[in-house]
């Protein structure tokens, strides 16, 4: 996010010259502290920013400079158009920006390049949602989307079981995940997550808030989801896998998480290539029906009572196809 409004102070420099910190900020829809950072970071990166004080004054760039797609190479032109594919740039109200963005680029790309978005097109196709999922974006998400770009303050109402809450909210960002959204945002100090599809009401003011730039949405995001993954499966049974039965529990274990626990868990192989190993489930029952699916490949040590359902399925079993 703060890449993007860089990219903008920037380029409000190219097109108008002198600007005051008052109006890049109503420009940018930020604090003037947020300009005096991003002028800093952009003279950290070797913009050529310049301070001209007094009345008249204001920031400016030196020597007529001016940003130039320049040096692209064809593989990084053709990614560059990859963040224009449609589905989830649309969700958010984002589909004309990103088109008119994409005519801007390629007014700038070398001739030799300009073909860019058009192969792109026809070799990348993104389709999120998952194959039953709802295809329709939450109402209040391209309302969100703008405040996460503007660093605005919102209201948030949200429905928590049978109940509605309401929240202010600082939010940081939004998250994609196997075709449901989620807003990450801070609330009194403590980062929130919510499911977009469960708001029912946004209302987003003047007020700004000053991101924390140290902060980082993927690495927040994974370790929630390893979070969210380890409350999901809290218990551990130990288990005897044949090396086809190893080879097949990625498959049935319920979640990545799960199959590379039990992998590192793993001690030496027997004569035979058996292995024993503990893996996460959510509970003995959520166990019995993941492990049968393995068959023969699988021996259950522990717990008892799983193991018991184990002895009591081979029975059936036995008796099914031993006439």
């Amino acid at each position: 996010m703060r890449a993007a409004r860089l990219i903008s102070l920037l380029l409000l420099l190219q097109s108008r010259e002198t600007m005051t910190a008052a109006e890049l900020a109503r420009e940018l829809e930020v604090s003037e502290r947020t300009v005096y950072r991003d002028v800093l970071a952009l003279s950290a990166a070797g913009i050529p920013v310049y301070a001209d004080r007094g009345r008249a004054g204001g920031y400016r760039l030196l020597g007529g400079f001016r940003t130039r797609l320049t040096g692209l190479t064809r593989d990084e032109a053709e990614a560059l158009f990859l963040a224009g594919l449609p589905g989830p740039a649309g969700d958010m109200g984002l589909a004309d920006a990103v088109a008119a963005a994409e005519l801007k680029v390629l007014a700038a790309l070398p001739p030799g390049l300009r073909d860019a978005p058009a192969r792109t097109g026809q070799r990348f196709h993104l389709d999120v949602p998952g194959w039953f999922g709802e295809s329709t974006p939450p109402p209040w998400l391209a309302e969100l989307a703008r405040a996460v770009w503007r660093d605005r303050v919102v209201d948030l109402r949200y429905r928590r079981g049978e109940r509605e809450v309401a929240r202010r909210v600082e939010p940081y960002g939004l998250v994609l995940k196997n075709g449901t959204w989620y807003l990450v945002g801070r609330v009194g100090g403590a980062t929130r997550t919510y499911r977009v599809d469960r708001v029912v009401g946004v209302e987003a003011g003047a007020e700004t808030f000053d991101r924390d730039e140290g902060f980082d949405l993927a690495g927040h995001w994974r370790e929630q989801a390893e979070a969210f993954l380890r409350q999901l499966q809290p218990e551990r049974v130990t288990v005897r896998l044949s090396p086809a039965g190893l080879r097949a529990l990625r498959a049935v274990a319920g979640s990545p998480f799960a199959y590379d626990e039990a992998v590192a868990a793993a001690g030496e192989p027997d004569g035979q290539g058996w292995v024993v190993t503990r893996l996460p489930v959510e509970s003995v029952p959520v166990a019995y029906g993941m492990l049968l699916g393995l068959g023969p490949e699988v021996e259950v040590l522990d717990p008892p009572e799983l193991r018991e359902l184990f002895t009591d399925a081979a029975r059936r079993f036995a008796g099914l196809y031993g006439r």
